[in-house]
């Protein structure tokens, strides 16, 4: 077997880079540092997102969006990603299941996110995001 590393390892280096690209693109004191062609290389060409309010959004929608929103954040925006886990996969698909918690303007967030990715040797980390579903979690009490 080769040293490459497995579909999930990919796809969760996917998750997490994807993350903190949004994080480093949407606080202003960060955002000269953050790579959008690399978030575009990430997006697949035929990218769909269920946001979590129900809207459906294809790629344009969501790349204009992250672009618009460049620097729209304090240094208090944070993203962690919890429970990451594999979902269904095949040799080039895979489902990847994760909870995105984020904090803005002093409140917290939380989404059940389950993402599907196929291999793609331009993409970063060897895969691209394909579709993207988000689900709102209840924020447990502090």
């Amino acid at each position: 077997m080769s040293g490459e590393r497995s579909l999930f390892s990919r796809a969760s280096a996917a998750v997490i880079d994807l993350h903190r690209f949004f994080v480093d693109w949407f606080v202003a004191a960060r955002a000269n540092m953050a790579d959008f062609g690399r978030f575009e290389r990430a997006i697949g060409e035929d990218f769909s997102m269920v946001a979590p309010d129900g809207q459906v959004l294809d790629r344009k929608a969501v790349v204009d969006h992250v672009r618009s929103s460049r620097a729209s954040c304090d240094d208090g925006f944070a993203i962690s990603i919890e429970d990451i886990r594999p979902g269904w996969q095949d040799a080039d698909t895979i489902v990847v299941l994760y909870v995105e918690a984020q904090l803005r303007g002093g409140k917290h967030s939380r989404r059940q996110s389950s993402a599907v990715f196929t291999t793609s040797s331009s993409a970063p980390n060897g895969v691209e995001w394909r579709h993207l579903h988000e689900t709102w979690l209840q924020v447990p009490e502090r």
